[in-house]
């Protein structure tokens, strides 16, 4: 069973997806899903989508939302703010603690890009309602990658602490994001967690560089195992990469079931 959903927060509202299994007539496993910086419930080739079917098929029911800002929830994405996501992932997290059909013991998380900093965070900070985790291509380097940004910019001459709004490929990006994100150390938030956890991410990614991932490991230690997809980009844009995924994130929450 697959139905929308709404979550209503602080006067906004947040859009969501459900799925349930069919035909379970005991408490079920709940998967929530967090899209990346620019994305949304989906994502490309609508591959939490398949992710949150497939889960279906196996018992695990899944919640995907849209953060305030993204998709289709209420909001303006230049009022975006790393903290912002989080504060939506625990509205989110409690929410589905509210479902009767849920089982409260196996709730897990997994995340893409920033939604996989976000997740680490949450986890971080609710260790005791996250059963298991699972980052895709984390940006829990995300505050280097925006420096990084700016500094490029101030070499070509622009003054980014002058700029209200950064225009990011028709987004526009507001200052409070910059400086909410400079201001968080992800890995710190992220280190609590004292669970499983499997981290996925593409040797090729450019966008979210695989060293960050590798820094998860020295946080988690032996809670946590990388699985390298091989050639595999950001968002793991081809076929076999987006099945290779799906199979070992299913895989790997099936075992906490």
């Amino acid at each position: 069973m697959q139905k929308a959903v709404e979550l209503h927060k602080n006067g906004m509202t947040l859009r969501g997806m459900l799925h349930k299994p069919d035909g379970i007539s005991r408490k079920v496993p709940m998967a929530l899903i967090f899209h990346g910086f620019t994305g949304n419930k989906m994502e490309p080739h609508f591959i939490f989508v398949k992710l949150s079917r497939k889960l279906e098929q196996v018992g695990i029911a899944s919640l995907r939302f849209d953060f305030l800002g993204s998709g289709e929830s209420d909001g303006e994405f230049k009022d975006m703010t790393l903290s912002g996501e989080l504060d939506d992932a625990e509205a989110i997290l409690n929410y589905a603690k509210t479902l009767e059909f849920v089982d409260k013991d196996k709730i897990f998380v997994v995340g893409l890009s920033m939604g996989g900093a976000v997740a680490s965070m949450l986890a971080g900070r609710h260790a005791q309602d996250v059963a298991a985790l699972c980052l895709w291509a984390p940006a829990g380097n995300m505050g280097e990658l925006i420096q990084a940004g700016i500094n490029q910019m101030q070499a070509a001459g622009i003054n980014a602490s002058s700029m209200e709004h950064f225009d990011f490929g028709g987004n526009l990006v507001g200052k409070a994001f910059v400086e909410d994100v400079l201001s968080l150390d992800i890995y710190k938030i992220a280190a609590p967690y004292d669970k499983r956890v499997l981290i996925l991410h593409g040797d090729k990614d450019a966008t979210v560089p695989i060293s960050a991932s590798y820094r998860y490991l020295e946080v988690y230690g032996d809670r946590a195992k990388l699985h390298v997809i091989e050639e595999a980009d950001h968002t793991f844009n081809k076929w076999e990469w987006e099945q290779e995924v799906i199979e070992k994130t299913v895989e790997f929450l099936k075992s906490h079931v």
